[in-house]
């Protein structure tokens, strides 16, 4: 009897395809603080990742522009005690930071009017494999030596 093809089995003399679909585990994430008292774990892949040049961002991380991934808010999970801070960002929508009372660290932040959407800086998930961003905004404050990959979204 002949070999039968890759990806293949003969039964009988019938050949029946072994095609099988990819399933994509929706594999939880966890960032947290630098003290890890308060962490955030969120469900699957992000549905956002952006670079924001705004000076809000630039005060809030220290850094020249702030990195965040957005997630579906669904199902989200946080541990640990957080303090809020609440900012008016330029188009007026109020942007609500939770940060560890104990390190400062923020890790993670809601925006109003965006309903089911959760922030979280990057960095917090302190995942060198993480994907990376698609959106660079508030690009006017960028600094002018920082350079952006042209396939980027560019938002001025």
């Amino acid at each position: 009897m002949p070999q039968a093809a890759r990806g293949s089995r003969r039964t009988l003399g019938v050949t029946i395809a072994a095609h099988f679909a990819q399933v994509s585990v929706m594999s939880p994430r966890t960032a947290s603080c630098s003290c890890g008292q308060l962490q955030i774990e969120v469900q699957g892949e992000p549905l956002r990742v952006s670079v924001c040049h705004c000076l809000a961002c630039q005060k809030r991380t220290g850094s020249v522009f702030g990195e965040q991934a957005r997630f579906d808010s669904s199902g989200f999970k946080v541990t640990g005690a957080s303090t809020e801070y609440i900012r008016v960002g330029d188009e007026g929508t109020k942007f609500t930071f939770r940060f560890c009372p104990k390190c400062g660290a923020t890790v993670y932040y809601t925006a109003e009017g965006r309903d089911g959407v959760v922030a979280v800086p990057v960095g917090a998930f302190a995942d060198p494999n993480f994907p990376s961003p698609t959106v660079s905004v508030y690009e006017r404050r960028r600094h002018s030596w920082l350079q952006i990959p042209v396939e980027f979204e560019h938002v001025p």
